[in-house]
């Protein structure tokens, strides 16, 4: 990720993929119709954000913690698609994902492994170019893969977290706390269009997205608590007296 993550890049890349967005947005509402629709997690934004970022970094290798049903599954597929290159590696503890994805979708470009992904460490590539996080929300969890999964990974990846603004702040003793003291302390900062915690961002980004005619929902929602950043290299502060 070449340029700072803020609002003017995020609307640059909604201006410039909006075509292709619009495609992906009714391929996804299709998912969605009933008598079997996918149970979906992802608010529209911040899943658009996902497919924006992986339609510019175009990443050969993506890593995905936590499938669940396969929202996110299947737009970041989308992306590696409309890209025409990159493999999805998947993990979580439940294989509900396999019967959801559309096979056509997932032929040549997804590998799923189903288990704890603290168990199959070494199954995840550390080549990865972009990497998606939305598994347990636990503390633990977190300080689980800032210990032992982020530093694995290439320095200036972008990476999306989920989960971590439901409020304007992120509750103490959870996965966003432990995150956002992890970023704080290295000096790499986040974006997030979250209602909650950035109505401002939030606001605008609808505003261009009705420009766009892109305003009309997919998934109904409010909540969409995802940070985004680029893996920073970790300077460590000096000590006085060395």
């Amino acid at each position: 990720m070449h340029q700072p993550l803020d609002i003017d890049h995020v609307v640059r890349l909604y201006r410039t993929y909006a075509d292709d967005l619009a495609r992906v947005r009714e391929e996804q509402r299709v998912l969605l119709a009933p008598p079997h629709a996918m149970k979906a997690q992802l608010d529209d934004i911040e899943a658009e954000i996902t497919y924006l970022l992986l339609r510019e970094a175009r990443p050969e290798t993506v890593v995905e913690i936590g499938t669940f049903h396969g929202w996110s599954t299947t737009w970041i597929l989308r992306a590696l698609r409309d890209n025409g290159t990159g493999h999805l590696y998947s993990y979580d503890v439940v294989d509900h994902v396999l019967r959801e994805v559309p096979g056509q979708l997932a032929e040549g470009r997804w590998t799923f492994t189903q288990g704890d992904v603290r168990e199959n460490l070494e199954k995840v590539p550390d080549t990865a170019d972009f990497l998606f996080i939305d598994a347990a929300h636990s503390a633990r969890f977190a300080r689980w893969y800032v210990r032992h999964l982020l530093p694995r990974m290439r320095p200036g990846i972008p990476v999306c977290v989920h989960d971590v603004f439901h409020g304007r702040r992120a509750l103490p003793f959870t996965e966003g706390a432990v995150v956002l003291r992890w970023l704080t302390d290295r000096g790499n900062r986040y974006f997030t269009a979250s209602r909650a915690h950035a109505p401002e961002i939030h606001d605008r980004l609808n505003d261009v997205k009705r420009r766009l005619a892109l305003g009309h929902s997919v998934k109904d929602s409010t909540d969409n608590p995802m940070i985004f950043f680029a893996l920073s290299v970790h300077v460590p502060t000096p000590v006085a007296g060395r």
